[in-house]
């Protein structure tokens, strides 16, 4: 069954500074409390979101339960899922966008295109997605990074192209933290963070939904964690990842599966 998320419209500017103590996130409609990715088990650690929107943007917030804080400002390839990290993926149907963040406020993000969908003529036939003059790759999916499933791929509809260097203009990033960072001697609270997407930056992902949107618009979204564990001194893998619904397995790149955000007026 698929997960729905309600979205309110924000009761007036956002200002994005990661404090989530704001009226609007206080009235926000929380998520429930993350669970496995895979299974659907209670997470280890505490993770939920909310989201709100006006006709500037769609907002997201997190609030993240980490007994140990640790992020770093240039993660091994630049990949922030490979630490501690929350994400947000929206859908557009022939492509979707991917963010990153970890709690120094790293981010990461990549823009996706189903190869079927990336044709000459088409919608998305633009400079911006030009093979040559990108830094883009084939993908297939979080378990297909070897071998010919990474090019074929695993998902029913084949793999993507994935552009690394392309950017959502306006974008605005906050994180607070509650504890201290890269300090393993104490236990900390955890961190929150704040998020902007402009809708002029989602255009892509629009189709035929009107920008600004409207009440009742729905958007396919997921809001996930990725989360680092150590044990014997080697790290766990793969990673734990929380989700708001369970995926049925280790795949975040599943927009079919993902929760339907329907935006509400109040």
């Amino acid at each position: 069954m698929t997960a729905r998320l309600d979205c309110l419209r924000a009761p007036g500017p956002v200002a994005i500074d990661g404090d989530l103590s704001k009226p609007a996130w206080r009235a926000a409609a929380w998520s429930p409390p993350f669970v496995d990715m895979v299974d659907g088990r209670p997470a280890t650690q505490g993770t939920r979101a909310a989201c709100l929107w006006d006709d500037r943007a769609l907002y997201v917030a997190f609030d993240v339960e980490e007994r140990d804080l640790a992020a770093s400002a240039d993660p091994p390839g630049g990949l922030v899922f490979q630490e501690n990290d929350v994400e947000i993926l929206i859908d557009g149907g022939d492509c979707y966008y991917e963010f990153e963040l970890n709690a120094l406020g790293v981010t990461y993000e990549a823009f996706f295109i189903w190869r079927d969908a990336h044709r000459r003529g088409g919608r998305l036939d633009l400079p911006e997605f030009d093979l040559m003059a990108r830094d883009a790759y084939g993908f297939a999916g979080d378990h297909d990074r070897t071998g010919e499933h990474f090019w074929r791929g695993t998902h029913p509809r084949g793999p993507r192209w994935a552009f690394r260097d392309w950017r959502l203009a306006g974008l605005e990033v906050a994180v607070r933290l509650d504890g201290t960072l890269n300090d393993p001697s104490d236990v900390d609270r955890g961190w929150t963070a704040e998020v902007a997407l402009p809708w002029a930056g989602l255009r892509h992902l629009a189709g035929p939904r009107p920008l600004p949107p409207r009440p009742g618009d729905e958007w396919r979204v997921f809001l996930g964690r990725f989360q680092r564990q150590i044990n014997a001194g080697r790290p766990v893998l793969p990673h734990p990842a929380s989700v708001v619904a369970p995926h049925g397995m280790y795949d975040t790149h599943r927009p079919e599966l993902w929760p339907v955000l329907t935006l509400r007026s109040a």
